[in-house]
Parts: C-alpha cells; structure tokens; sequence
C-alpha cells in the first residue's frame, strides 16, 4: 500500500492540504473557546490570591505604601493567644458538629432510602428546607428563642420547673447554642450527600448478602459503611472547611462573646478585616488554608480503603 493510497481522494484527485494560516486558525479556534473561563479565573481569582500572598508578607492598612516585614504576621499570629483561643472554639465547634453529622445524617439517609417509607419526599423537603433558608433569618429566630429571660426554651424549663439556662450568655452554653445552629441549618446538606451515596450503591449487592444469610446490622457494617465512604469523606472535608470559616452564626448571634468563647477562626480574621489590618488577616487566612487542607487530608487518608 502507498501513501497516494492513504491520502485523502476528493472527486478523484488527492485533497490538498490546508494552508499554514487555516491550520493555524483551526488549532487556536478550541483554545478561543475557553479563553473567557482563563480571563474571568486569572482576573478574579488568580491575582486575587497572588495579590493575598504577597499582602501576609506585608504591614498594609489599605492605605498607603505597604512595607515588606518578611514573615512578621505569620510569627504574630502563631504565639497570639487570640488566634490559638479563635482555633480551639473551632476545633471544639468541630467535634460538636461533624461527628454528629455524619452519625446522625447517615441514620436518616438510611431511612429516606427504604423504599417502603411513605411520604418519602415529604420528608426530603422538610429536611433540606433549612439548608436554603436564609442564615440570617435563622440566626435571628435562634437569638428569640434561646434567650435567658424570654426564650421559648426557657419558658418550657420553667414549665416543668427547670431553672433558666443562660444559653447565648453563658460560655459553658454559647457553643453548644451556636452548634445546634450550624446542625440546624446544614444538616440537611449532609442527609442529601450521604443519600445520593446510598443510592449509588446497586441493589444487588444487598440481595447477595441477603441470599448468604447477612443480617440487616451485618449488611450496614459490612456493605453500607465501606460503599460510602467516599461520600462521607466528601462531606467530612466540605464541613470541616465550613466549620472553620463560620462567620455569620457568630456574628449575628453572640457577636464573638461571651468572653471570646465564640469568637471562631472565621470572626477572629473578619476582625483583623474590620481594623484596616489587611497584611495580618491575609496571613491568618493562608494559615487557615493549610490547617484545613491537613485536616481534610488526614480525614481522606483515614477512610481510605486499604485497596486504594
């Protein structure tokens, strides 16, 4: 066979290659495509975090010349008993919320996934109706009825002749309050992520087990705990970030007190916003980052399976 064979025949002569323009044109023509996605990302998202880099390094107010100070933020957040006090309310905030999550969204995924359940979307919407409802809104709502004198919670207490809980007051109470919140609102979240994994598993996996004599218990702990772990690795990490960075809960609900009890990692780098000290909060954000990327890390590594 030779190559006059393998060439392109048209009306019976061999096709002419493209000229050196078109050719041109019609590699660069893919790449024009997509050239708005590389602008809109370089312009609002790579400067800007090029831009926050370059800004820790600095002692910039927002105005005025910024003077380099080398690693001057990072060393003064890291023996700030601010800071460390910001990270510990997170880390309690933390084991008060995602074990819960992950326990108790998994439990109802379980139920919402049996086929024999009625009203199966009722539930579903009750459910995730928390999750789009306005923070603010809730956040307000939560102040009205967890308050020491005329709170809902309170005036059931006295009902059944409990004293009142000093619940947003109070620094033994405030973070369990502002947990339940967060638990509230984004529970739901965790139900549909960890609903979506149990529906990703195929049915005949359960019939299998069933045929070999597997109980029910049998089948959750040796079949629906290892199928999803990728989904609740998945929301381990998305809740992990959303912990650290709770701003609004505290922000509407406590403002930070009592005591600085509340004040998490997300309040204590709006207030470093707030004071014009830009270079210092820069620096606690990229401190941030790299807690929670070891955090989510080590969260991956330890549900993964051993064949992976």
């Amino acid at each position: 066979m030779t190559s006059a064979t393998l060439s392109p025949v048209r009306d019976g002569h061999r096709a002419s290659p493209p000229p050196p323009r078109a050719r041109r044109r019609l590699f660069l023509t893919p790449y024009l495509f997509v050239a708005p996605f590389y602008v809109v990302f370089a312009a609002f998202g790579l400067y800007p975090l090029v831009f926050a880099f370059h800004l820790s390094f600095t002692d910039w107010k927002g105005a005025g010349e910024a003077h380099f100070i080398g690693l001057g933020n990072y060393t003064y957040l890291l023996t700030s008993p601010e800071f460390w006090s910001s990270l510990g309310n997170s880390a309690v905030m933390w084991l008060l919320i995602v074990p819960v999550q992950i326990v108790g969204g998994l439990a109802v995924a379980v139920l919402l996934a049996n086929a024999r359940l009625r009203a199966r979307g009722l539930f579903r919407v009750v459910f995730i109706a928390p999750f789009v409802t306005p923070l603010v809104a809730m956040a307000q709502v939560w102040i009205v009825v967890f308050d020491t004198d005329y709170g809902l919670v309170n005036s059931l207490l006295y009902l059944v002749g409990l004293p009142d809980v000093a619940w947003l007051t109070s620094t033994a109470w405030a973070k369990p309050t502002l947990a339940l919140l967060f638990l509230w609102k984004t529970t739901g979240f965790a139900i549909i992520i960890l609903l979506a994994g149990l529906q990703a598993v195929p049915a005949d996996v359960y019939e299998a087990a069933a045929l070999d004599g597997a109980s029910r218990r049998r089948q959750f702990w040796s079949l629906t705990l290892p199928l999803v772990r990728r989904s609740i690795a998945f929301l381990i990490v998305v809740q992990t970030l959303a912990v650290f960075q709770m701003f609004a809960e505290p922000f509407v609900v406590t403002q930070g007190g009592p005591y600085g009890s509340t004040t998490t990692s997300g309040l204590f780098l709006y207030n470093h916003i707030t004071s014009s000290d830009l270079g210092t909060g820069a620096a606690n954000s990229f401190l941030l980052v790299l807690l929670v990327f070891a955090l989510s890390l080590l969260s991956v590594r330890l549900l993964r399976s051993r064949d992976e």
